[in-house]
């Protein structure tokens, strides 16, 4: 029979990676999520994975001290932590993705309500939130908690928390978002790199008129145009690499 004590121990073990995850988890960990609901978003679902997991807790709550305890603590929170600020990374790098886009067409100036805390451009505010959107729609959010059940495979409780390779591991993961940001970037970073071309060249030619306040509604509409075309495989795109990223922990 194992004691009340240790059993509240084991589901505040398995609650501390649960919901160091949910501070920073895509699509839970942003303002529009109120405090109180991820709280009890991460009780539930920590009770209900407790008895997967019961077993091993109860047992390396009862054979460690006081001061492994709290470290054990410590490592969850942090190891909780890292997991999702890994599924974060990709969104942050969204978020960045559509700040430029958003110079490149000429909409930067247009500032929207704050989003995570950070005033953006509506086109950049709406795409992103579309994203998260998809990422629901699609079920990832399933596929980030069972990364989160399968993590006690690789990073057992007990084990130290790894800096080093948590270290490789952010880094890792912000070279590959960045890529893929630049990857969906880069045809709004040939068309503004035409049309500023264009203009200067034009502007060069023709000194006495303002070209740069003529053409930047037309540079606006076509920015708008290729959005327009390009909006849905971009976001397609992004979900892709991140449910890949979710499923093989990689992009």
């Amino acid at each position: 029979m194992i004691p009340l004590h240790d059993a509240v121990l084991s589901a505040f073990l398995v609650f501390c990676r649960i919901g160091g995850c949910m501070m920073l988890m895509p699509g839970f960990a942003g303002h529009r999520m109120p405090v109180r609901i991820r709280l009890f978003l991460a009780v539930g679902i920590s009770l209900a994975i407790l008895p997967l997991l019961f077993a091993d807790m109860a047992e390396f709550v009862q054979k460690s001290s006081r001061a492994s305890l709290i470290l054990a603590i410590a490592t969850e929170l942090a190891t909780g932590g890292i997991i999702g600020f890994l599924a974060r990374v990709f969104f942050l790098m969204l978020q960045t993705m559509l700040v430029a886009m958003a110079q490149f067409i000429g909409l930067s100036m247009v500032m929207g309500p704050a989003d995570d805390d950070e005033q953006l451009p509506p086109i950049a505010t709406l795409l992103a939130l579309t994203a998260t959107t998809m990422m629901f729609i699609t079920d990832q959010h399933y596929e980030l908690l069972r990364g989160i059940i399968a993590s006690y495979r690789q990073i057992p409780i007990g084990v130290g928390f790894g800096g080093r390779g948590a270290l490789m591991q952010v880094t890792d993961q912000m070279s590959a978002a960045l890529m893929l940001g630049m990857r969906l970037a880069s045809p709004f970073l040939v068309y503004s790199l035409i049309m500023n071309f264009a203009i200067g060249l034009i502007n060069k030619m023709t000194p006495q008129i303002p070209v740069f306040f003529i053409a930047t509604p037309f540079l606006m509409a076509g920015g708008m145009l290729l959005l327009y075309a390009l909006s849905d495989q971009l976001l397609v795109a992004f979900v892709s690499a991140f449910g890949v990223f979710l499923r093989l922990g990689s992009p």
